[in-house]
């Protein structure tokens, strides 16, 4: 009777020993389903969306995980803490029908802009271009095309620089941001630069 009873005690040990690796992993599996932040203190409407939806929750986490390569990359720099602040208080700051919509692009932009500009994927440029405005102005641009998530590209011209991410067509490459689209096609690209249209072809400098 002795014998049987602490064969039974052994069993039902390794029984629930047994339930434990299955148990963390559940944990676990829960913890990988939301965001890289605490649902459980979040306020308004765009973090409320991002934990209940597993699509942006696993954007969230990628953005994070982008962000600690960054910071190990370049530094914990105190201007790359202000661009991430800036940033959340922009997707924090969707509105509208499209709410989704509008913060998954805000994920897809900051994505790609830390992997291009932290140097965390690899690069084409940069590539020369010589740029003539609609009224026959003259000028130069450099372009420089990422293979982020999704892809990007920088284009600089006057001093000043703006991003742009892969956007769809019908031919060509073409790219969209803040102020700039970008089409490439058979050897010259069509540039919108702060609302002011350019043709660009490929120059033979050197940098």
């Amino acid at each position: 009777m002795t014998g049987n009873m602490s064969r039974t005690s052994v069993a039902t040990v390794l029984f629930l020993v047994g339930l434990v690796p299955a148990f963390d992993a559940g944990i676990s599996a829960r913890a990988q389903s939301g965001p890289s932040f605490d649902c459980a203190t979040i306020s308004g409407a765009v973090e409320k969306l991002i934990c209940g939806d597993p699509g942006l929750s696993t954007m969230d986490r990628q953005l994070a995980s982008v962000y600690a390569s960054a910071e190990k990359k370049g530094g914990a720099t105190e201007s790359l803490k202000t661009e991430q602040e800036a940033w959340v208080a922009r997707r924090n700051g969707c509105k509208g029908s499209n709410l989704r919509g509008c913060v998954e692009r805000a994920y897809n932009i900051r994505i790609a802009e830390l992997q291009a500009k932290s140097g965390l994927v690899k690069s084409i440029g940069p590539v020369a271009f010589s740029c003539t405005s609609s009224d026959g102005t003259k000028d130069k641009a450099i372009a420089t095309f990422y293979d982020s998530t999704p892809p990007s590209m920088t284009f600089e011209r006057g001093g000043r620089t703006l991003f742009a991410l892969v956007a769809r067509s019908a031919s060509g490459a073409r790219y969209e941001g803040a102020n700039l689209i970008y089409w490439e096609h058979q050897g010259e690209a069509q540039v919108t630069w702060m609302g002011s249209d350019f043709k660009c072809r490929k120059s033979n400098a050197e940098f």
